[in-house]
């Protein structure tokens, strides 16, 4: 579904240049004149970025966690109030269709996906209802994000007195809810509010003292810390165990291994149980001297053999030129990689382990006598 989404009322601040035309961030500031020092201020003191292009819903009703439960892939039915994690909707081969954030939170649950993808997760949810007492609807709410060392003092001086810890919620004064998340950095919250109130709410923060900073930012402390973004990170065949997406909330996953019958759970549970994902996501750093960057979705080769698919390039404030990657498990970390008109170096802190034992293959074996 092609979903055109509405330019931000913040591009409208001095020195907002917008995201490129076509891209997903092409309706919110992509910089405001300065992106390796915004990086910078997201991490040393504080920021905060627009990112109300994503797409809001909200579910209301008695059964609304256990129904959604039952047809995503983490174990969100006992959710307490407050409590956030992060959640996938899968085909029926296990395949990646949606990655979003939700949070529980005064009888409701608040969803926040990608704006493009919003729709038709929407559309899933209403048409997967049946007889449960479970509403899903849109909301009219926005997203801000603020990171950096200094945002607790940011959050202190709007009236928040008590900062939540990871995966928390707490309300807002006058709507909507602060969430810390783990992710882009150590110090990450997100702040979903009413969308007529994001101007509002833009002013309250950079006055408390959050340097304005674009998606140039955010996108780069996200790939620093390998985190995937779904449709720039992930293809039509990703599933959760290549893009890290497997554990539980505690582990800061979206997969929950000892949860019961879900769409696309027989393939997760086969790659947990006998066999390994056929790629796995990884940081790579690119040859800054090349032409021109590569683009997304590129072919990443080896020995002029593809071996993987190229995810989101960005420019890093301490890392240089960087990105993402999904790349053949079996290729060594000290391979010598081309990304388009790139050379590229996979990052071997960046690798994920494999090597434990897993238990099917282990039961397996034992019924094999080996």
């Amino acid at each position: 579904m092609s979903v055109v989404v509405a330019p931000s009322p913040i591009l409208a601040v001095s020195g907002a240049v917008a995201g490129a035309p076509g891209s997903p961030d092409a309706a919110v500031a992509w910089h405001y004149g300065d992106p390796l020092g915004e990086q910078r201020a997201a991490v040393d003191r504080a920021a905060v970025i627009d990112r109300s292009h994503r797409f809001v819903l909200q579910i209301t009703g008695a059964e609304r966690l256990t129904w959604l439960h039952t047809i995503s892939s983490q174990h969100i039915a006992a959710l307490s109030d407050g409590q956030s994690a992060e959640n996938l909707d899968l085909d029926l081969n296990g395949r990646v269709l949606n990655h979003f954030v939700l949070t529980e939170l005064d009888s409701t649950v608040w969803i926040d996906t990608e704006g493009d993808r919003g729709p038709a997760l929407l559309d899933f949810l209403k048409k997967m209802v049946f007889w449960a007492d479970a509403q899903p609807t849109e909301a009219e709410y926005a997203v801000l994000s603020l990171l950096g060392a200094k945002a607790a003092e940011v959050i202190a001086a709007i009236g928040v007195a008590t900062l939540p810890g990871t995966y928390e919620a707490v309300a807002l004064p006058g709507g909507g809810f602060l969430r810390r998340m783990p992710w882009p950095t150590a110090d990450s919250f997100d702040l979903l509010i009413p969308r007529a109130q994001l101007a509002e709410w833009w002013t309250r923060l950079t006055e408390a003292g959050a340097e304005p900073a674009g998606m140039w930012t955010f996108e780069a402390l996200r790939v620093a810390a390998v985190r995937p973004r779904i449709g720039l990170d992930t293809d039509e065949r990703t599933i959760p165990h290549e893009a890290r997406w497997i554990g539980g909330v505690a582990e800061f996953g979206a997969v929950h291994l000892d949860k019961g019958c879900y769409r696309g759970q027989e393939t997760v549970a086969r790659v947990h149980n006998l066999g390994k994902p056929p790629r796995h996501l990884v940081l790579l750093h690119l040859d800054g001297s090349a032409d021109e960057r590569p683009e997304i979705g590129a072919d990443i080769t080896a020995g002029g053999r593809a071996i993987g698919r190229l995810g989101t390039v960005i420019d890093h404030y301490e890392l240089g030129p960087i990105a993402l990657a999904l790349i053949k498990r079996t290729v060594p970390a000290d391979t010598a990689l081309t990304a388009g008109p790139a050379a590229a170096a996979i990052d071997p802190d960046s690798v994920p382990s494999d090597d434990e034992p897993q238990a099917g293959r282990l039961a397996v074996d034992r019924l094999r006598g080996r």
